[in-house]
C-alpha cells in the first residue's frame, strides 16, 4: 500500500482527495501548510507527495527546492490553478515531476498517480547497462540520480534523468519535442515544448564541454532532439 502526503489549505478539498484515495487503496496524511511537509517527510515513509502551489506561509514552489535540497527524491504531483502556467514551468525545473489543474476530477488525478508511479518503475529498470550509464567520459546513475560532467558531480531531478535516459534509448535517433513531452510527462495536456528546452539546457550545463556548441545533446531545427555519443 502506497503512503500520500497531501499538501493542502482548503481542508473541504482535502477531505475530499482522502476519502477518494483512501478508496482506491491508498493511504493519506493530510498537512494543511507547508512549513509540515520536512517535518512529516523526517518522521515518515512517503511514496508521493501531491502539493497545492498556492499555500500559506511558504507557497508549494519554495517547499518543493527545500524538498529536493533535503535529497528527498520521491515523486511531487502540484496542485495548480488554471492562471498558474509560469509556475507550473518553475516547478517541474524545481524538482516536481507533475502537475493537475483546478478543478479536476478524480479519474483524472488517479491517471496522473499512476502515471507517476509507472514511469517511475521505467526509469528504475536495469535494461540499459545496469543502474549507471557512462558515455564520453560522462557517467548517470538512474537509480540515485547522481551524475559526472566535465563540471563535477551533480545531483538531476527525475525529469533530467526520464529525459537522459529515453535519448539514450533512442540513441542517434531524431528525437521530437512532443514525443519527449508524451514520454516524460505521458498525457496529452503536457507543458509547452519550451519546457523541454529548458531542460535540455540544464542537461547541456553538465554534460557538454561547450554548452553553447553542445555535441551530446544535439538540437535538430525545426524537429526536435538527438542524443550522440
Amino acid at each position: 500500500m502506497k503512503t500520500l502526503l497531501l499538501v493542502e489549505d482548503d481542508n473541504h478539498l482535502a477531505d475530499g482527495l482522502s476519502i477518494s484515495l483512501k478508496s482506491e487503496g491508498y493511504q493519506v496524511v493530510h498537512v494543511d501548510n507547508g512549513l509540515r511537509v520536512i517535518e512529516e517527510l523526517e518522521r515518515g515513509m512517503f511514496d508521493m507527495i501531491l502539493m497545492d502551489i498556492m499555500l500559506p506561509g511558504v507557497d508549494g514552489l519554495t517547499v518543493c527546492k527545500r524538498i529536493r535540497n533535503k535529497g528527498f527524491r520521491l515523486p511531487i504531483l502540484f496542485i495548480t490553478a488554471r492562471d498558474q502556467a509560469d509556475q507550473i514551468t518553475e516547478g517541474l525545473l524545481a524538482g516536481g515531476d507533475d502537475y493537475i489543474t483546478k478543478p479536476f476530477d478524480t479519474g483524472e488525478l488517479l491517471a496522473r498517480i499512476q502515471g507517476i508511479f509507472r514511469r517511475q518503475a521505467w526509469l528504475s529498470a536495469k535494461d540499459i547497462s545496469g543502474e549507471t550509464y557512462e558515455f564520453n567520459g560522462r557517467k548517470i546513475n538512474f537509480a540515485t540520480f547522481e551524475a559526472e560532467g566535465p563540471g563535477g558531480k551533480f545531483t538531476l531531478s527525475r525529469k533530467e534523468c526520464m529525459i537522459v535516459k529515453y535519448m539514450v534509448e533512442r540513441k542517434g535517433e531524431v528525437i521530437s519535442r512532443d514525443d519527449l513531452l508524451d514520454a516524460i510527462w505521458g498525457y496529452e495536456s503536457y507543458p509547452s515544448s519550451r519546457t523541454v528546452d529548458n531542460f535540455i539546457v540544464r542537461l547541456r550545463k553538465i554534460f557538454e564541454d561547450d554548452p553553447q556548441k553542445p555535441s551530446l545533446f544535439e538540437t535538430i531545427r525545426g524537429v526536435g532532439y538527438r542524443f550522440s555519443e
